[in-house]
């Protein structure tokens, strides 16, 4: 990729470096995070977005807030999981953000068992290694997703894909968009159908953004349009990401999604979701189960600073939805595809692999 969604930059007493989507596509503008109440801004608003960048962003997070931990190592290990515990009420949803904090939080649990430790350096450096882990382990599941789901992008195909799980929601190539781009660089030549994604239209400020750098033939429409261009026989693929997947397969992800899965099974056309392994969640049984961020009304009530709604109209704005595995074609992870996804072969292919 051309650039970079989130980095480290320093040592221990470094910043993690992001990329502020809120300002894309108009501007390419990097944000610096240096304290927790900055990053916790930049996961709320929408900075820093995309359920395995939150993941990364998060871990960083928790070395960041060591930076103010006292040094010895009892107070600094409650002043780790107090970290913890506020970067996770960030955001709700997305279940990369929880995981990469359990990450951190054990390695705190190391270092509580050690006696010989006498205060918190160690401590920080052994928490930046894991950070760094956690985020090159995003690296090297975007790109093995893109090598197993670029099978399914044939020559001439029309992809349609919703929000944006690219690069910009990883720390490497992205989701939903990696096997496209695995698939452009094998000389593949596809199209691919971008939705606008309301209210905060992630896919046309940040996908369309993401492909046409990539010189990859995109198309923008409206949400609204995609069932005309299935009934025309323009869509052969469907491929999106997500926030959490529940045991049994159900997919929660943006908005919008679980309309289009159903328009999929009316037309005949294969549903995809890809994700990394770290997006499941075998603690909950079903997509009943996955909490649904609730968002401000003024998303729905405005645009680029306008506002298109009357005063006091009442406005109901969940970020995601659920789509139901029996919808799901399969599901594209970095440990290979889970064709027709239940509990048990979910079960199966991340333990066996």
């Amino acid at each position: 990729m051309k650039f970079e969604t989130l980095k480290w930059v320093g040592g221990t007493d470094g910043c993690l470096e992001l990329i502020d989507q809120r300002r894309l596509p108009g501007e390419l503008v990097h944000l610096q995070c240096r304290t927790p109440d900055q990053l916790y801004d930049a996961i709320c608003t929408l900075a820093v977005r995309g359920a395995p960048a939150i993941g990364v962003a998060a871990a960083y997070g928790v070395c960041i807030a060591m930076q103010t931990a006292p040094r010895e190592m009892t107070a600094a290990l409650a002043h780790l999981h107090a970290a913890a515990g506020y970067l996770a009420r960030s955001r709700p949803t997305a279940v990369n953000l929880f995981w990469a904090l359990d990450r951190m939080k054990a390695v705190g649990r190391r270092f509580a068992s050690d006696n010989t430790v006498a205060d918190s350096t160690a401590l920080s450096d052994a928490l930046l290694l894991e950070a760094h882990a956690v985020c090159q382990e995003d690296k090297d599941m975007c790109k093995a997703i893109g090598v197993h789901g670029q099978t399914i992008i044939k020559e001439g195909a029309g992809i349609l894909t919703h929000c944006n799980a690219g690069a910009l929601a990883t720390a490497g190539q992205g989701t939903a968009l990696s096997p496209m781009y695995e698939a452009h660089a094998s000389g593949r030549r596809f199209c691919v159908y971008v939705d606008e994604t309301r209210p905060l239209l992630q896919g046309a400020r940040l996908t369309a953004w993401e492909l046409t750098q990539a010189g990859i033939d995109t198309t923008l429409i409206c949400d609204n349009m995609a069932a005309v261009l299935m009934k025309q026989g323009k869509i052969s693929a469907i491929i999106t990401g997500a926030d959490r997947i529940a045991a049994n397969g159900d997919a929660a992800n943006k908005i919008g999604t679980f309309g289009l899965s159903i328009l999929a099974a009316h037309h005949g056309i294969p549903f995809y979701i890809a994700a990394p392994s770290s997006t499941f969640d075998p603690g909950v049984a079903s997509g009943d189960d996955i909490p649904i961020e609730e968002r401000a009304a003024d998303e729905v009530t405005g645009a680029a600073d306008r506002r298109t709604a009357p005063q006091g109209i009442k406005v109901y704005n969940p970020a995601f939805d659920v789509t139901d595995a029996t919808h799901i074609t399969a599901i594209i992870t970095e440990k290979g595809i889970i064709e027709k996804p239940n509990a048990e072969r979910i079960a199966r292919r991340l333990h066996d692999a």
